[in-house]
């Protein structure tokens, strides 16, 4: 997406008199796209638009070339592609004809080539480097003993069947760690001041470092007090709001639910206890008294808990249609775009824009927004590998419990006791067994699981008492938790970031009309289970209410307690301020890409961070000095040279360090902090 929305950007930029493309004529990493510009057309919308039809065709048809179900995509594109009056044969990229389809393929051929170096590692079909998991997988359906893991990193999961985010069906039993070398990959906004280059096993490029999640404690009884065990208790608790037999109504309406201030996300354990309601679920939020726009009262919405936490998991998972988290952030946007009451004014100016030029505007800067999340968040998973619920649930459950050592089965790593919700088997029990065999042993009262879902069109599983150690998450029996760390929350930063981008672009914290909708009709959303048991409407007042209710829906689906969330909006809010700011640059024609050689006109120093060798250009052949110092300021480095050479820094420790670039005459003309990466 955020590739697309480059080359749909550059399409129209190329043409704009006050604009700069940010990947034409630019160099982004290491990478240089080389353009001599085309002549200005009678008709600058009609050849932008033949621009990006060849570009987008040519690169999705890549990009998606061995995917699932590739041959009825690739049909779909070329379908669609035709249907524009474009000619699938013409594959020419030299456009020195004034070819506006062979300018399409250029732009295309040569983002494909970026992507093949842009540390993504496409070429070897996106492939770990080096990331190994520590844990065996959990085989969840033969509810085998999982005592025997680390309780503080990820573990795989083996499936008999499994199926992606997106549908797609999989023979492979334990899908690998998806992403969590992504650091690496060339940003859009991110800083280099916000990089730290970490190691837990191998080189991790974190930028906003958020710091360690919490760790399980030796919790000497009442475990509750340890935050690991509170947090995924916690999920438990939501876990049993998953029942729309049980008559317990709540009201979903913007008068009720959202407008909470970043100023109150919590930092300390205490004020993660205050935020989120353990029992009832939700947090702070009490919603908005007018609506801005109307300067009505939002009605009430009244709708079983039941139905609102099940379409909530559902419907935030991956979008509706299975978009994934950012795309569902692109089908919002077009929902604002495409609103009667939107207006195609862009950020705080009063100036209405074109159709095609907000959509370019808007697409670059939500696709730069939600790069940036995917390399900033996965860079984070993969270096902190933290667990996930089920597994933490699963592996506390086979401990025992931690809140009362005269009782039985108890263990400093096990589940924390809470009565009507975490519960020794007692004799009598429903649950004890034929033969008594596991009394003793912990129950949680929770959404039952896959094993009471016969019919996923007539059946729901309910709520009731359960063994800890089946716990499930409300999630597909064949995807269950996403095949990476939890920690951070990427549907969390997604979606926080993409709010701050509508944000921005709409000048305005509320959906068009004062409120966004979705409609849910009964019995025809669920996917596992049927449901809703009524039809139901989504309502949201700002766009950060819709992420924020993004968040709460990750931990009512089991796949996120509160430490993965509050981070990751926090990160995203940042992400999201950031990438509007820095597109903005680019719209007025004022900035190059952060990532570019020449950030200053006249000396470019890169890669950064750097492995062995450390490159200096100069753009006049103007002889240059270099000075390099290391963190405490002690000069390790000094040399004369001009235009363009390397310095060999092979035998230097891996650390941060600062080089100096002088001009001929002695005058300071940069100044930049770099990084010197551990080499595999």
């Amino acid at each position: 997406m955020f590739h697309s929305s480059v080359l749909m950007y550059d399409a129209w930029a190329i043409f704009d008199e006050s604009a700069q493309p940010f990947f034409l004529g630019n160099t982004l990493g290491n990478f240089t796209t080389n353009y001599t510009p085309i002549s200005s057309p009678t008709n600058k919308e009609e050849a932008t638009k033949e621009i990006i039809s060849y570009a987008i065709f040519k690169l999705l048809n890549h990009r998606f070339k061995n995917s699932p179900n590739s041959s009825e995509t690739l049909s779909e594109f070329e379908t669609f592609f035709t249907s524009l009056g474009y000619d699938k044969n013409y594959l020419s990229i030299d456009y020195s004809d004034g070819s506006y389809a062979a300018l399409g393929n250029y732009m295309a051929e040569k983002m494909i080539e970026f992507g093949l170096q842009d540390g993504a590692n496409e070429e070897n079909n996106y492939e770990n480097k080096y990331y190994t998991p520590v844990n065996d997988a959990l085989y969840l359906e033969f509810y085998r003993d999982n005592s025997n893991i680390n309780p503080n990193r990820w573990q795989p999961l083996a499936f008999s069947t499994f199926i992606d985010q997106s549908g797609n069906l999989f023979e492979a039993t334990t899908p690998e760690f998806l992403g969590p070398e992504w650091g690496e990959v060339v940003p859009f906004s991110l800083k280099d001041e916000d990089l730290e280059v970490l190691n837990n096993g191998f080189n991790s490029y974190i930028y906003n470092n958020p710091g360690n999640p919490v760790y399980i404690q030796e919790s000497n009884q009442n475990g509750i007090t340890d935050p690991y065990k509170w947090n995924f208790a916690l999920v438990i608790a939501w876990s049993a709001h998953l029942d729309p037999s049980i008559e317990d109504y709540i009201n979903i309406s913007p008068n009720s639910i959202g407008n909470v201030n970043i100023s109150t996300f919590p930092t300390t354990f205490s004020e993660y206890q205050n935020f989120y309601n353990f029992t009832q679920g939700g947090d702070i939020g009490k919603g908005h008294s007018i609506n801005p726009i109307t300067n009505k009262p939002y009605e009430d919405n009244i709708v079983k808990k039941g139905d609102y936490t099940r379409v909530l998991a559902e419907f935030w998972a991956d979008g509706p249609d299975s978009e994934t988290p950012p795309g569902h952030w692109f089908t919002i946007l077009n929902y604002v775009i495409d609103h009667p009451l939107s207006k195609k004014t862009f950020g705080n100016s009063s100036k209405e824009l074109s159709s095609l030029e907000f959509d370019v505007k808007s697409y670059l800067t939500l696709g730069g927004a939600m790069h940036d999340v995917a390399v900033n968040i996965w860079g984070i998973k993969g270096y902190y590998d933290y667990i996930r619920p089920i597994s933490a649930i699963r592996y506390m459950a086979s401990k025992g419990q931690s809140s009362d050592i005269n009782l039985p089965n108890y263990s400093p790593h096990g589940l924390p006791l809470i009565e009507g919700l975490i519960e020794v088997i007692k004799e009598g029990d429903e649950l004890v067994g034929f033969d008594n065999e596991i009394i003793g042993q912990i129950k949680v009262k929770s959404w039952l699981g896959h094993d009471e879902i016969s019919n996923v069109d007539t059946d729901i599983a309910k709520v009731g008492w359960i063994l800890g150690t089946h716990w499930w998450p409300y999630q597909r029996p064949s995807f269950v938790s996403p095949p990476f760390a939890g920690y951070l929350s990427g549907h969390s930063t997604f979606s926080r970031a993409a709010s701050e981008v509508l944000t921005l672009i709409t000048n305005n914290t509320f959906f068009p009309g004062g409120m966004g909708t979705f409609n849910v009709e009964k019995n025809k959303f669920l996917a596992f289970e049927v449901g809703p048991s009524e039809s139901l409407t989504l309502q949201w007042a700002t766009y950060r209410d819709a992420s924020d209710q993004t968040s709460l829906s990750r931990i009512w689906g089991g796949i996120h307690p509160p430490i993965d969330d509050i981070k990751g909006r926090i990160i995203g809010d940042k992400i999201g301020k950031e990438a509007f700011s820095y597109a903005q640059n680019f719209f007025n024609g004022v900035l190059s890409t952060k990532n570019d050689l020449v950030k200053n006109k006249t000396i470019a120093i890169y890669p950064n961070p750097f492995k062995n060798k450390l490159y200096i250009k100069s753009k006049s052949n103007e002889l240059i000095k270099i000075e390099l110092f290391d963190i405490l300021g002690k000069k390790i480095f000094s040399n004369n040279k001009f235009n363009e050479y390397s310095i060999e820094l092979s035998n230097l420790n891996p650390g941060v360090y600062f080089i100096k670039v002088y001009s001929k005459n002695g005058n300071l003309i940069k100044t930049e902090k770099i990084i010197k990466s551990m080499v595999k």
